[in-house]
């Protein structure tokens, strides 16, 4: 039962990161340990191209479901028209390949990802998570549910950007910005320096899940990104998504992208990183999820150890006659020794199959009912499931090493009923 709490978990995380993030990632050298803050200095040029070798390489396009560029950058959001202003993480985006990455679902699981609602909208179209939303007290205007925005700051009805702030935003769109009540204006800087605004029509609000993001996300258009970092230079991506058709394909594609490095990109100075190295949460739980596992698959092995070893010396005991006539008519120790090997295997085999048909039952009573819980860190409910007869692994991993372990429980007992002196066992009362 845990191990399939265990493997719904740790699947889960996995589909919600390869949904967003891919499987690899091409960077710059440098970028995922000092570039965050600071990500026109790692940007990745003539990208086209090398998503185009990508692509046509004979060995990786058999294993791509999706190759996108991205472009990370961070600036101040400000809703002026209420006074208020908000740090923000921006991530450009080409919108249908990023909804497309969200189909993929290996394992099957219950998928909390929505769709960017981008898609025809205008390059000027962003979508910010529900903390953004609360920060820049947009949550009426977007009709956010369950959004309560804090009323220290007073909404100034009609209100516009200072003058600076809006000559900026209609300098970089070309004319004067429209104010209405879901417009912001994201203040960056370019990849010189210098100051840039563009006003910003905010779409939707979406609850990302885990609050930390929430409360600073924004997806836009990866044009918009680019021309508010770039302006008219050449422009650039901070990454470049690979989704693969199955997570057991990412050393085999590792390893060809870094032989196309080599032939064709060295230039650029890329390395690629899979989605473990770029979220360490991923792996801390695995390794949390996998001590606990561990640590209780050991107790029951101990509590089987001992029960079994107990069931077998008591059914020695009992016995003592039969195995004495047993040996007496001719069968070697041996015999003796594999009939109660044989006893304790039927046992193991008899109670892990009841204990997997129960396991399933309320598996499926677990999984029915309903019951949710917001873990740590995260701003909304998840569903509490046990994955079991998803997991052939583990199913075949609990069977056997169940087997093993009365194995092991009765190789003592069926050891001592072998060295039973004839004659000690015959006259035993």
């Amino acid at each position: 039962m845990f191990g399939g709490y265990k493997s719904n978990v740790i699947y889960g995380i996995e589909t919600g990161v390869v949904q967003h993030s891919g499987h690899l990632q091409i960077q710059r050298k440098g970028y995922f340990s000092e570039g965050g803050d600071n990500p026109t200095s790692y940007g990745i040029a003539n990208y086209p191209r090398l998503m185009d070798a990508i692509k046509k390489d004979p060995v990786l396009a058999p294993m791509l479901a999706v190759v996108t560029p991205s472009l990370s950058l961070g600036g101040l959001a400000g809703n002026f028209a209420a006074g208020v202003t908000r740090s923000v993480m921006a991530q450009g985006v080409v919108v249908e390949e990023h909804n497309r990455m969200l189909a993929w679902n290996e394992y099957g699981m219950k998928s909390y990802s929505h769709p960017l609602p981008l898609v025809g909208t205008g390059t000027d179209g962003v979508v910010i998570g529900t903390g953004v939303a609360r920060k820049l007290k947009l949550c009426d205007a977007l009709k956010v549910p369950h959004c309560v925005q804090s009323a220290n700051t007073p909404v100034s009805e009609g209100a516009a950007a200072p003058d600076d702030i809006a000559d900026l935003s209609a300098l970089e769109k070309g004319n004067t910005p429209v104010q209405d009540n879901t417009r912001i204006e994201m203040l960056a800087s370019t990849a010189h320096g210098a100051p840039n605004v563009a006003s910003l029509q905010v779409v939707a609000a979406e609850n990302l899940g885990i609050k930390a993001i929430d409360d600073v996300y924004l997806a836009m258009h990866l044009a918009q990104a680019q021309k508010l970092i770039y302006g008219s230079a050449d422009p650039k991506v901070t990454a470049i998504r690979i989704q693969l058709q199955h997570a057991s394909q990412i050393p085999a594609a590792k390893k060809r992208l870094a032989q196309l490095f080599e032939d064709e990109f060295m230039v650029q100075s890329l390395e690629v990183l899979d989605f473990r190295t770029l979220n360490p949460l991923y792996g801390q739980t695995a390794q949390f999820m996998g001590s606990m596992f561990g640590f209780i698959a050991i107790l029951i092995a101990v509590i089987v150890l001992f029960m079994i070893g107990n069931t077998m010396s008591t059914a020695v005991v009992e016995r003592t006659v039969e195995i004495g006539t047993l040996r007496a008519i001719g069968l070697r120790r041996s015999g003796i020794r594999n009939l109660f090997l044989c006893e304790g295997v039927l046992l193991g085999l008899i109670g892990s199959v009841f204990g997997v048909l129960c396991a399933l039952g309320i598996a499926s009573l677990i999984n029915n009912s309903g019951l949710s819980f917001t873990p740590p860190g995260y701003s909304y409910a998840y569903l509490i499931l046990v994955r079991i007869w998803e997991d052939t692994n583990l199913l075949v991993g609990s069977v056997v090493g169940l087997i093993a372990v009365t194995v092991l429980s009765a190789w003592w007992p069926a050891r001592r009923a072998s060295q039973l002196m004839i004659v000690d066992a015959l006259r035993h009362v």
